[in-house]
């Protein structure tokens, strides 16, 4: 459902962020390890550190807002 979205600011902000994706349901350990309780969840690293976690869908103009502050 995000997909189209996060495909969209990655060509916008293209070598200022690389979005890279994972299926939960196909790598559960993955999940835990960074606290992932529902889906979808965006985690954003600064440092190889989770700065910032989406958790649920959200519109374009909103996920931007969101990123803002750390890109």
């Amino acid at each position: 459902m995000i997909a189209p979205i996060l495909e969209e600011i990655e060509t916008e902000y293209r070598g200022r962020l690389t979005i890279a994706k994972l299926n939960g349901d196909n790598h559960p350990g993955i999940a835990q390890r960074y606290g992932v309780m529902g889906f979808p969840t965006l985690n954003l690293y600064r440092d190889g550190q989770v700065a910032l976690q989406i958790v649920g869908a959200r519109s374009k103009r909103h996920l931007l807002a969101d990123l803002a502050p750390h890109l």
